[in-house]
């Protein structure tokens, strides 16, 4: 089901179950798995492979050139998973360098005018409200969620269940179940969060119990994590400890009123 209004280049890959609506661009290098659906005046463009089940909305922009003073205008790439959204107007670059991508999970929602820039990575289940900024090489894990307009500074990484309260801004990484509001400041463990994803008492727990030996101990944070590479066993606690170790630009820090949510 394609709009006759829709242009697409005779190179382009698509299965022959995708809709495309009215408007439509879709350039050479792209192809577009089984059920796809493309709004009204869509551009899909760049070397971009797109699975199954992926929803465009009206205007969205998907795999045009890197905004980065160093590209030099060569083919790159942008590949997309399963059962993604994107909403009305939201736009995604593909990777400077040839030999990089940039990658798109899958169950993934992105809504109104949110970016994602060139070389960034999204995992599974992460939802960008409408607004969020990702600069480029930004990382954000599997079921984070970013409230309106938040900012996120190239090379910035989100952890596994993070959530950006709307309006907030990291140059800084954000641990994974954590919160953060602000600039940089943590303001606790995304609680409701964890036990959404299944996440046990009993490392709930200790993450709660991590979180204080960490931000709220008065400790050296560096000296802090190797300690408790030592002391914590549970898998998020590991996790947890894993990504600050791993830190490259260091990690955001709680705010003065900063808690672990409720007692179990």
């Amino acid at each position: 089901m394609i709009h006759p209004t829709a242009i697409i280049h005779s190179k382009a890959r698509l299965d022959s179950t995708v809709q495309v609506g009215p408007g439509v661009v879709i350039d050479e290098g792209v192809e577009l798995g089984a059920e796809c659906i493309v709004g009204p005046h869509v551009y899909l463009t760049g070397l971009t492979t797109i699975g199954a089940h992926n929803r465009f909305h009206a205007g969205s922009v998907i795999g045009d050139a890197p905004q980065d003073f160093k590209y030099d205008g060569t083919p790159t790439r942008l590949r997309i998973g399963v059962d993604n959204v994107f909403r009305e107007h939201v736009t995604v670059h593909r990777s400077t360098k040839t030999d990089e991508e940039t990658l798109i999970g899958s169950h993934n929602y992105l809504m109104a005018n949110s970016h994602v820039g060139h070389n960034s990575r999204l995992g599974d289940h992460v939802i960008l409200a409408n607004g969020v900024l990702l600069g480029g090489y930004a990382q954000v894990e599997d079921r984070a969620f970013l409230g309106g307009n938040c900012l996120v500074h190239q090379f910035t990484r989100v952890g596994t269940l993070a959530m950006m309260q709307g309006g907030a801004a990291i140059s800084q990484d954000l641990p994974p179940f954590t919160i953060v509001h602000d600039v940089n400041r943590l303001c606790g463990l995304n609680i409701v969060g964890l036990r959404r994803a299944g996440i046990v008492s009993a490392d709930r727990l200790e993450l709660k119990r991590l979180y204080r030996f960490l931000f709220l101990s008065g400790k050296n944070l560096r000296a802090a994590v190797v300690q408790g590479e030592a002391e914590f066993s549970g898998e998020p606690a590991r996790k947890f400890l894993r990504f600050l170790a791993e830190s490259k630009r260091g990690v955001c820090t709680p705010s003065a009123d900063s808690t672990v949510g409720e007692d179990e």
